[in-house]
């Protein structure tokens, strides 16, 4: 038996029913709140208890999410059990991946669409198990290949030892754990040192480029200079093509479904992928073409006359390309920002940042802080301290009353962003269209 404490959250919830596709019996607890990575754990059957309400059998293996730390209860009451094997989360990931030829995604922005893009593209042609950021997870018996997100929070990313990694770039995040930038790039040089084949970077920002890597490298982007890059480039709104040379040869043409400069460089790094495993540019193309998105990234619904868009940014980085993406695909269309972050220090380190990336839309609304693990010790800030960089911003609630008020744009684009659960107010702004 292995049962999962935090099994809701987006890594642990894969994880559980890639252990459940292998035919291991997997349980595990959580919040009693409907959150949307637990679906899938519902469609297998895989029980979920509130916290502190089910006693895990003796001889268990008990896997712990990396958002409980050990003064929490369950997690106490766990380790008093000396007949349990208790792991974090990466540490088990990490043995388990020592099972697979395993592809690890890891970068500030984009693993989670760029993880889901390669497991579809390699999918297709390889029997290939993949967990993904955003709560889905796979795992056949007879799999070969592990495509894995891989988190530098904390630096659990280097439990991994993956033959192939990817580096979609090295903005700095979670402030509240990393010192500055330099300790920032200093943990993916130590990531390369646990990829025993090669670590595929994008070459287009000059940080990624300065990291002093142990790996072999290739970098990826539409600059000279790159061992893969993109060139004759034509974007519109619904579709990307463009043509792609390795090393110096030409590899082929792509035209694929996407939109957004974020999502051509996704598309090179699965591509490269793909080349390395002996795949030609017209299986890339085949596999990729069947990418339909991750969940809550860039996610499309139309409603009446208005456009809802739920999204997982919660980077300044992310939200920028995020409305540029929204803004390109519907140009004619009043622009509807409402974002809800994610810890404070992320505000306190960005906010000149997110102010310039929100104010692209022509509204902003903002969400209040409402996560266990927003507060931090030490910042007393609250979400008005960002509504005052943004001109114009205003503060909803997640309760029917400004529902409402946001509704009173309709018809707009309304551009959902947040790694916490802003799809709720999502929700409720749907039912005054």
């Amino acid at each position: 038996m292995i049962y999962l404490i935090g099994i809701k959250g987006s890594g642990m919830a894969a994880l559980a029913c890639m252990l459940h596709d292998i035919g291991e019996a997997v349980s595990g607890s959580d919040i009693d709140k409907h959150i949307f990575t637990e679906d899938e754990l519902h469609r297998r059957n895989i029980p979920v208890y509130p916290f502190l309400t089910h006693k895990i059998l003796d001889h268990s293996t008990v896997v712990v999410g990396n958002a409980f730390l050990d003064d929490f209860e369950e997690v106490q009451r766990a380790r008093a059990n000396k007949t349990l094997k208790i792991f974090r989360y990466h540490d088990f990931l990490g043995k388990l991946m020592e099972n697979y030829r395993t592809i690890a995604i890891a970068g500030s922005h984009g693993k989670t669409t760029t993880t889901n893009m390669v497991s579809t593209m390699m999918g297709q042609f390889f029997d290939t198990g993949h967990l993904i950021g955003d709560g889905d997870g796979m795992l056949g018996k007879n799999d070969r290949y592990l495509v894995a997100e891989a988190c530098e929070y904390r630096r659990h990313f280097l439990a991994y030892r993956p033959q192939i990694a990817v580096i979609t770039n090295v903005d700095i995040d979670h402030v509240d754990y990393f010192k500055d930038e330099e300790d920032y790039a200093l943990a993916y040089e130590q990531f390369s040192k646990n990829v025993s084949e090669v670590c595929i970077v994008f070459g287009d920002d000059p940080r990624s480029r300065n990291l002093k890597l142990s790996s072999s490298v290739l970098f990826y982007g539409v600059d000279e200079g790159n061992d893969v890059q993109a060139f004759n480039i034509v974007e519109t709104p619904i579709s990307t093509s463009f043509d792609v040379t390795i090393l110096g040869n030409h590899f082929g043409r792509f035209e694929l479904p996407f939109v957004g400069t974020h999502m051509l460089y996704n598309s090179l790094a699965s591509i490269t992928i793909g080349y390395l495993e002996g795949l030609t540019a017209a299986q890339c193309n085949q596999g990729l073409s069947m990418f339909k998105g991750a969940k809550r990234r860039f996610v499309i619904t139309q409603v009446k006359d208005s456009i809802f868009i739920d999204d997982y940014a919660h980077h300044p980085t992310e939200v920028s390309v995020t409305v540029d993406a929204a803004r390109k695909r519907y140009p004619d269309m009043t622009l509807i920002a409402i974002f809800k972050p994610h810890r404070v220090s992320r505000v306190l380190h960005f906010a000149a940042e997110f102010a310039q990336a929100l104010s692209k839309a022509d509204v902003v609304a903002l969400c209040p802080f409402t996560s266990i693990d927003d507060k931090e010790e030490g910042i007393d800030i609250d979400i008005t301290y960002l509504a005052n960089m943004i001109e114009g911003s205003f503060i909803v609630d997640e309760n029917e009353e400004d529902a409402m008020r946001l509704a009173e744009y309709k018809p707009a684009v309304y551009l959902f962003m947040s790694s916490k659960d802003i799809y709720n107010l999502s929700d409720s702004v749907k039912r005054y269209q």
